[in-house]
């Protein structure tokens, strides 16, 4: 069970700040509460009593999103429905589609924010590869006196290992900005335990797009999660298929390097076979959504 003392559901980032800054040790930020209550429950936590939870829901600035020269500013409160239900934010993110689906069910997923998987640090967190992939950064707020500063930082150094982050106290997430892909290919990856609500024990991310003619390969983005204390960008990957012709046998050599970055301390053998199998499912399943991009582009031209 969880208990608070005070519960405080601020309107502005000022106000949200004001309160987070002059907050007891121990009190907590909440926006979905997704991941708190479970905690809290027994068997886990047991009975927790906060002093103070300071619910940002309601926070005007943490709202919505803005399109921008070429990338999308997610304001913190954003949740992971929207990944599926917003066109443009679909269009836009096309890994982020397929990884929703994988996030947990339609009621978490209402009330469940970006943000907070990010904070949360998990390694096996489902939305820490895709924003990797597509160059995201976070911005984090603070109060220098009563004036609202904030610094931004990339997402793949703001997770230093498990439940870590570079979130200093009085600091506030307000913002997560990746780039806009549309016209390529998503594809999402992840294996667990069970079958319903899993937690990762792999999961792999893409984003691709090819060249006009869909022979070559003109971009390519993927980042892995679940196999080592944070997520990761695989570069090397990436600069192997990038510019190269489309063929089963580059994409399978290329599936067969980001193996030896497993790094978990179980299930070893496991993961690596899961990593191979699933960064050649996500690149092709990347590729074949992108040919499916093109299409529909060439229709909405040619209706147009």
């Amino acid at each position: 069970m969880l208990s608070c003392r005070s519960y405080q559901m601020p309107k502005s980032l000022a106000e949200a700040l004001a309160l987070w800054r002059g907050a007891p040790e121990g009190s907590r930020l909440i926006a979905g509460a997704t991941d708190i209550l479970p905690w809290a429950r027994e068997g886990r936590a047991g009975d927790v009593e906060i002093d103070t939870l300071i619910d940002l829901s309601r926070v005007a600035e943490l709202s919505g999103y803005q399109q921008k020269d070429g990338r999308i500013r997610l304001g913190a409160n954003v949740v992971w429905q929207d990944f599926l239900t917003d066109p443009v934010l679909a269009r836009s993110l096309p890994c982020m589609p397929f990884c929703s689906v994988w996030f947990a069910d339609d009621q978490i997923r209402q009330q469940a924010t970006l943000a907070g998987n990010l904070v949360n640090a998990s390694p096996a967190a489902d939305g820490t590869p895709p924003v990797i992939a597509l160059n995201g950064d976070i911005e984090i707020a603070r109060l220098d006196g009563d004036t609202v500063v904030t610094r931004t930082m990339p997402v793949a150094d703001f997770i230093s290992g498990p439940g870590r982050t570079d979130l200093k106290p009085g600091e506030i997430v307000v913002a997560v900005t990746v780039d806009a892909l549309p016209g390529y290919g998503g594809s999402y990856q992840k294996v667990g335990q069970r079958r319903s609500l899993v937690i990762s024990s792999v999961c792999c991310a893409a984003v691709v797009k090819t060249d006009p003619s869909g022979k070559v390969f003109e971009d390519v983005r993927l980042a892995l999660g679940g196999v080592g204390p944070k997520p990761m960008r695989l570069t090397e990957t990436e600069a192997m298929l990038r510019g190269k012709a489309i063929s089963a046998d580059l994409i399978e050599r290329a599936s067969a390097g980001p193996v030896d970055l497993v790094a978990s301390r179980t299930r070893v053998d496991y993961r690596r076979t899961v990593v191979r199998g699933f960064v050649r499912a996500a690149v092709e399943d990347a590729l074949a959504h992108a040919a499916q991009s093109a299409q529909s582009e060439e229709k909405e031209t040619a209706n147009a």
